[in-house]
C-alpha cells in the first residue's frame, strides 16, 4: 500500500468509526463497503474505494426498469445536472448506479460527510419517482393481486395513490400524471 492510499484509508476508517457508519472490507485493496440508512429504499450499500490519489465510490439505485426507458433515463439525466461529483449510469445489465471518481487531495471528514450525504440523497430521495416511471405495470399487478387475497399492502402504500382502481375498476387518473414525471 502506497502513503497516498494508506492515507486516504486511515481518512475513511477515521471517519466511517466517528460517524458510527456500519461498514465492512470489500473484496478489493482498498474498499470499504458501507450501509447507509435510506427513507425510501431500507438502506443504500456504497462501494468506497482509496486508490492512488483518487477516491472512487459507486452504489446500487435501482434494477432495468421494465417499461417507459427513454422517460426513465431521461429523469436521471436531467438530475444527473444537480449531482456534486457524482452521476448516475448503467452497467451493462441495464441497471442503475450513482457513481464517482474524485482526486484523495482534499478529502477529509467534512468532505466525507457531504460526498455520502450527496449519495445517499441521488439513490434514496428519487427512489418512488423512478418506481412509477419505470415499474408501474408490475406494482399494479402486486396490489391488484394482493387486494385480491386480503394480503398487506403496507410496501406499496407510498403508490395508493396511483395503483388504487376506482369501483369500475379502472386505474387512477393520477397514474399517468405521476410516470411523466420530468423536472429536474
Amino acid at each position: 500500500m502506497s502513503g497516498l492510499a494508506g492515507g486516504l484509508e486511515q481518512v475513511l476508517e477515521a471517519y466511517l468509526a466517528e460517524a458510527g457508519i456500519e461498514w465492512e472490507p470489500g473484496a478489493r485493496r482498498g474498499e470499504y463497503v458501507v450501509t447507509l440508512p435510506g427513507e425510501k429504499k431500507l438502506k443504500t450499500v456504497a462501494s468506497l474505494v482509496a486508490g492512488e490519489g483518487s477516491l472512487s465510490v459507486s452504489a446500487f439505485v435501482i434494477r432495468n426498469p421494465d417499461e417507459n426507458h427513454e422517460k426513465f433515463y431521461r429523469y436521471l439525466l436531467r438530475k444527473n445536472l444537480r449531482l456534486p461529483g457524482l452521476a448516475y449510469a448503467i452497467d451493462g445489465s441495464g441497471d442503475v448506479y450513482v457513481a464517482g471518481r474524485l482526486p484523495a487531495a482534499g478529502i477529509d471528514a467534512g468532505y466525507l460527510d457531504q460526498l455520502l450525504g450527496a449519495l445517499l440523497d441521488a439513490a434514496d430521495s428519487h427512489f418512488n419517482e423512478l418506481l412509477a416511471i419505470g415499474f408501474l405495470t408490475s406494482m399494479q399487478k402486486e396490489w391488484d393481486w394482493r387486494v385480491s387475497r386480503g394480503e398487506s399492502l403496507r410496501n406499496l402504500e407510498a403508490f395508493r395513490h396511483l395503483l388504487e382502481r376506482g369501483p369500475d375498476g379502472a386505474s387512477p387518473a393520477g397514474a399517468s400524471v405521476a410516470t411523466g414525471a420530468t423536472g429536474a
